[in-house]
């Protein structure tokens, strides 16, 4: 037998079938495992975002105890602080636009948390061509919770004094239009507490005068990992057929060129 193999030249191949096949089959695996761990946080997800709302409190505990919080649905009561209002750059394919951050200063003395009031479009990024949509005195809240994000690759880096953001870069909305302070300064602002994460509003019920409008959040998680499971499983199937059909060939033209090599 390994004579018949020797002669056909088919130990080398054979030994780069049976190294590559435990790593596709491998690879199929792990994106069955991935495609389970996705379905399981999409449902989560979608529970979540249609749950009754948790306290403020509660949801402040919970990430404490297990940072388990990105998009609960959250209810907060406080008042606006309309001087801490930074623009996050927000296109849509109607418009060029903004979604609208701002502090609220929860009852209780609880810590302050940035809220996503919702999207403006251009012409209404100046607050005074909204006024109705500042609401004095205390609201209630209810919302989805964003984690802090990281900066990506490619997107470019917020412009503190000019109040265009890119990214939602919590920290440093702490901060103000001065960016980040001086190590004098840090201490002292670090006194104030703030949430750490941001609540994205719902749309319902909307703002006086209609902006900004609320209900931002977008829940856009592929899950290709079926796709994925097919293709692994796929060519380790085609491996093995093609491999199959060239050691047939093989030994087929070696045996008629050498009968003695016949089983």
């Amino acid at each position: 037998m390994l004579a018949r193999w020797r002669a056909a030249g088919l130990v080398v191949p054979s030994l780069l079938t049976l190294a590559l096949l435990p790593i596709l089959i491998g690879l199929g695996n792990w994106q069955w495992h991935r495609k389970a761990w996705k379905e399981d946080l999409i449902a989560k997800i979608e529970s979540r975002r249609t749950a009754e709302p948790v306290s403020y409190p509660a949801a402040l505990a919970r990430y404490v105890k297990n940072g388990d919080v990105e998009y609960l649905h959250v209810r907060v009561t406080g008042t606006f602080d309309y001087g801490r209002e930074y623009h996050l750059y927000a296109p849509t394919t109607a418009s060029q636009g903004w979604d609208i951050y701002t502090l609220l200063k929860p009852a209780g003395g609880l810590p302050a948390v940035f809220v996503n009031r919702g999207w403006v479009p251009d012409e209404f990024k100046d607050p005074s061509k909204r006024a109705g949509g500042q609401i004095a005195g205390p609201v209630t809240i209810t919302g989805l919770i964003r984690l802090p994000e990281h900066r990506g690759w490619f997107t470019p880096t917020n412009n503190y004094a000019a109040n265009r953001w890119f990214w939602r870069d919590l920290d440093a909305m702490q901060w103000g239009a001065q960016g980040p302070p001086s190590a004098s300064q840090f201490s002292a602002e670090k006194q104030h507490a703030y949430a750490p994460f941001s609540i994205d509003a719902d749309a319902s019920p909307p703002n006086p005068g209609g902006w900004p409008r609320g209900g931002t959040t977008q829940i856009n998680i592929p899950n290709n990992h079926l796709q994925y499971v097919v293709t692994w499983y796929g060519l380790a199937l085609t491996l093995i057929g093609v491999f199959g059909v060239f050691a047939s060939q093989r030994l087929k033209e070696t045996e008629d060129q050498d009968p003695s090599l016949k089983p």
